[in-house]
């Protein structure tokens, strides 16, 4: 299979489209990862958070936000990437195994269909505030939150551009 056709296999534009996939993951008794974000500008905070998921299981699932859930998330002037290249950035490493679009604010729906054995967010989090906590813990999985590395989001990233085309005016 070739690179091209290898990350194309990874994107799911919608989630019923991946819903014969975790079937087969579940029925092979495969440890199901599941974490979302809107990823806008890729960093090394992203890389080292979604590697750091995929060592707790055998496949890891990213629900990423539509460019209209980011836009309501994080304001108009976002995101900075279109979803199609945050989709394909995303399903390029190695260790991501699926990328699914969600249209809504919160991966709820998702993670309804989707039942993770494990369900992961950074650190800013609490496990109990964590969408789809009561789906997973009731289904006899885990939340997990994981460290993100200091100094690296891509809001800090948005700064410091605007600061550096503000000297230039």
């Amino acid at each position: 299979m070739t690179n091209t056709a290898q990350i194309q296999s990874k994107l799911f534009h919608q989630r019923h489209a991946l819903i014969p996939l975790i079937k087969q993951w579940k029925k092979e008794k495969k440890k199901i990862v599941f974490t979302n974000g809107c990823f806008d500008i890729m960093h090394l905070g992203h890389v080292d958070y979604l590697s750091k998921a995929k060592d707790l299981g055998d496949v890891l699932i990213v629900g990423l936000n539509s460019d209209c859930s980011v836009k309501k998330l994080k304001g108009e002037n976002r995101p900075i990437c279109d979803q199609k290249s945050r989709m394909h950035l995303l399903a390029s490493l190695f260790f991501v195994d699926a990328v699914v679009i969600f249209e809504e604010e919160t991966p709820l729906k998702l993670i309804q269909e989707i039942v993770p054995d494990i369900l992961v967010k950074g650190g800013d989090y609490k496990a109990e505030d964590v969408v789809g906590y009561n789906i997973v813990k009731e289904n006899g999985g885990k939340i997990v939150i994981l460290e993100l590395i200091k100094g690296y989001s891509t809001s800090s990233i948005e700064q410091k551009i605007l600061e550096q085309f503000q000297k230039k005016l």
